[in-house]
């Protein structure tokens, strides 16, 4: 559909079959699950895989390193943010997801059959430089495609409810990159794992990306513009929306980050906590938080969506010290779940309207590049540096030093949703020219 007139196009996703529309959800979800599953598993089997391609130093050392590169993913994403947000305004929020997944999985598949640092030297971390960056310029993308395509499709009674499928699917992402890791855990020795074990998730990420071809027409197109949409001079127009999208995912990203990727490491070289028991405690709080997703979206429906902004930046600015605190303090699993579900119920004010908020507001005719690029630089300061900061401060003997710093992002992510306005908007691919 995308040479077809935008009001022809715009007239088919109204009238579309409530099965149509769920079709369409379902498989642009699928899309983002299989992603963000290829981008989380480097997170959480990088404890295994950081000796091969940094075999000096101690554990913190390694895991420092290995979270260098997690954080230089990060840092090209809005690269990757504006490449592929142009190229979904312009061709389609359908094709820009689909070239992006492709190319992740391409990452994947080469992460798997990388060398070691035993076998060719400096060249192996370098190596894995390249299919990190590879993977953070391919998800920059996803992420403002995705949410666009969610926002466009659903219908405006109760977009918050359907769009939180968004992050259920970035949850599921990480929660299925835990099960895999949890089924390796169960077959596999940790010899085995640390030699070789850890490179079968990567494959198996990489089948999963060549997978969503098949389903590809079940997405129809909603916006694409052609040669006038996605502009960056365009998207200049809106200044006060990318400054929104910057500053309230400050603290969104940061948490993120911190509560769940970050979180596995954190429980097992703070808390002190097995590796093994770590998994199942950030697992089974995942699940809280991906459940949490779609009720919290609803609620939005109702209450809008600046009023979840503000009860996630009220709590998670006067709470994740003491969270983080008891964290580090926690060896018990069952304490250890009931504190991090605490927090991830808290996050999911945030999460479940992350992508909806930003896409609502901007036009059609940059909203792709609008929320990928503001997103993506926002992501790449405070949530791809997350796990960076956290060991660079543990290293340096101040942990605490991190939980002051998250509260204090987060107050200013508090700031910005106070005085923001309420981006709700009935109509979705209207092309009213304002900066909301």
């Amino acid at each position: 559909m995308s040479n077809v007139d935008p009001v022809v196009r715009k007239l088919a996703i109204e009238n579309l079959t409530h099965g149509g529309r769920i079709r369409a959800i379902v498989t642009g979800s699928v899309g983002n699950l299989i992603e963000w599953f290829d981008f989380y598993i480097y997170a959480f089997t990088a404890i295994y895989f950081a000796a091969a391609f940094f075999p000096t130093g101690d554990t913190t050392a390694q895991l420092l390193n290995v979270a260098g590169i997690y954080a230089a993913g990060f840092l090209i994403r809005p690269l990757g943010g504006w490449f592929f947000g142009r190229y979904s305004d312009r061709r389609g929020r359908r094709a820009g997801m689909i070239v992006s997944v492709v190319l992740m999985g391409a990452a994947a598949l080469a992460i798997a059959l990388l060398p070691t640092h035993a076998q060719i030297g400096v060249m192996a971390p370098v190596l894995l430089l390249f299919c990190r960056l590879a993977q953070g310029f391919s998800t920059g993308g996803q992420y403002g495609a995705a949410a666009a395509y969610l926002s466009e499709i659903a219908t405006a009674k109760n977009r918050g409810f359907y769009a939180s499928f968004h992050f259920v699917t970035l949850i599921g992402g990480q929660l299925m990159a835990l099960l895999v890791v949890l089924v390796m855990q169960g077959l596999l020795s940790e010899a085995e794992i640390r030699a070789w074990g850890w490179r079968v998730p990567f494959l198996f990420a990489a089948v999963l990306s060549g997978l969503l071809l098949l389903f590809r027409d079940q997405m129809p197109e909603t916006v694409a513009g052609g040669g006038v949409a996605g502009s960056f001079k365009g998207l200049l127009r809106y200044p006060k929306s990318l400054a929104i999208v910057v500053l309230v995912a400050a603290g969104g990203g940061l948490c993120i980050y911190t509560f769940t990727t970050y979180m596995q490491k954190f429980l097992v070289n703070s808390a002190g906590m097995a590796v093994e028991s770590a998994n199942k405690v950030v697992t089974f709080a995942i699940v809280v938080f991906m459940l949490a997703q779609p009720v919290i979206g609803a609620l939005s429906d109702r209450i809008g969506r600046r009023a979840c902004l503000v009860v996630f930046g009220v709590l998670m600015t006067l709470g994740s010290v003491p969270l983080l605190m008891a964290l580090a303090h926690t060896p018990a699993p069952l304490a250890s779940f009931l504190l991090l579900s605490a927090a991830l119920v808290i996050l999911t004010f945030y999460t479940s309207v992350s992508g909806l908020f930003k896409a609502e507001l901007f036009p059609p005719h940059v909203r792709a590049l609008g929320v990928g690029l503001a997103h993506s630089v926002s992501l790449a300061i405070f949530g791809g540096t997350a796990e960076f900061v956290a060991l660079l401060f543990k290293a340096l003997g101040h942990e605490q030093w991190f939980f002051w710093y998250v509260a204090g992002i987060c107050s200013l992510s508090l700031i910005t949703a106070l005085l923001m306005r309420e981006t709700r908007r009935a109509d979705m691919m209207s092309t009213a020219d304002a900066d909301y």
